[in-house]
């Protein structure tokens, strides 16, 4: 039952009245949005900005883990600069990620060209599942794959370049080697994922520009350098991206294989946060390194983007 006044409608017993129900409409849709989105909030606030913020309350305390915290200021930020194994491993994992970027845009885009023309269809299949198979192993078993096979006395690497009457290298107790080795077993590893970005923006590219600019007399490699890479350009700054973020955490094959030696050569940011954080004992200059990395990658991050205005081409 309703009750008519002048200009609007009120609902009585348990009934909506039209001028109520656009209101309600948008709450219920209001509340199932939240109800929707709110496991991923709670994983959010669990596990990324808890830590964040326990982080940066623990930079402000020297903490064993055995005893009350005890509140120093900003101590553990003014060791920072004194500590010249952080700058090592800030060091060395600026220059993986560099290598990191480099080889996967570089290496990513020649598969992508080679899968995307230059042979038939159920190869290409085999290729693209033989590329991404890698990127699907836990870097546990991947870790210890490679450590057996680029072995000095008994690896299978060893073995036949010995039969060339090469010396291998002694990758992992070689200061000079163990980085570079860990770059190409990264490379191995993770190349399947920025293959597959690559190839998926290359099937974006529209033949109709490539058959244009051949008509007009340009040749493939004219064609790629002025059409296809141009086009090309939002999918290598994706990619970029996600490849220097995900390349600055590395942390699994350099515990396993050669947790951080030899004289810490592979040391990384990461790395040296764990032994800080859990070998050392040291929680609050641990969450200190931990903010560091954050700050350079938003800062890094960050720098891509606003780089990215001069030379991505945004349809």
């Amino acid at each position: 039952m309703t009750t008519a006044t002048p200009g609007r409608l009120h609902a009585t017993a348990g009934n909506t009245t039209p001028a109520s129900r656009p209101g309600q409409l948008r709450r219920e849709s209001r509340l199932s949005g939240w109800l929707f989105v709110s496991p991923a909030v709670l994983l959010f606030l669990i596990f990324i900005l808890g830590p964040f913020i326990a982080a940066m309350a623990l930079s402000l305390f020297s903490y064993d883990l055995l005893t009350p915290p005890k509140f120093v200021g900003f101590k553990n930020f003014a060791q920072l600069p004194k500590d010249s194994l952080l700058l090592r491993a800030l060091g060395n994992t600026f220059l993986f990620a560099f290598a990191s970027v480099v080889t996967h845009l570089v290496g990513g885009m020649l598969l992508a060209l080679a899968v995307n023309r230059g042979i038939n269809k159920l190869l290409s299949y085999f290729v693209r599942t033989a590329l991404f198979f890698p990127f699907l192993i836990s870097w546990a078993a991947v870790s210890l794959l490679w450590k057996y096979v680029l072995d000095p006395t008994f690896g299978i690497f060893a073995f036949y370049v010995g039969k060339l009457g090469i010396t291998p290298p002694l990758w992992f107790t070689e200061p000079r080697w163990a980085l570079p080795a860990i770059i190409g077993i990264d490379w191995w590893h993770t190349i399947g994922y920025t293959f597959l970005i690559m190839l998926a923006g290359l099937q974006t590219v529209p033949s109709e520009m490539i058959e244009a600019a051949r008509v007009d007399g340009a040749n493939r490699v004219q064609t790629f350098f002025n059409v296809t890479v141009p086009l090309m350009t939002p999918t290598l700054f994706f990619a970029s991206v996600i490849t220097f973020i995900g390349a600055f955490q590395i942390f699994d094959p350099i515990q396993i294989i050669t947790g951080g030696g030899p004289n810490d050569s592979t040391i990384t940011a990461v790395m040296y946060l764990y032994q800080t954080g859990f070998q050392a004992f040291q929680i609050g200059y641990a969450s200190t390194i931990a903010l560091v990395i954050f700050a350079v990658i938003m800062l890094v991050t960050l720098l891509q983007f606003w780089g990215s205005r001069k030379w991505v081409h945004n349809a």
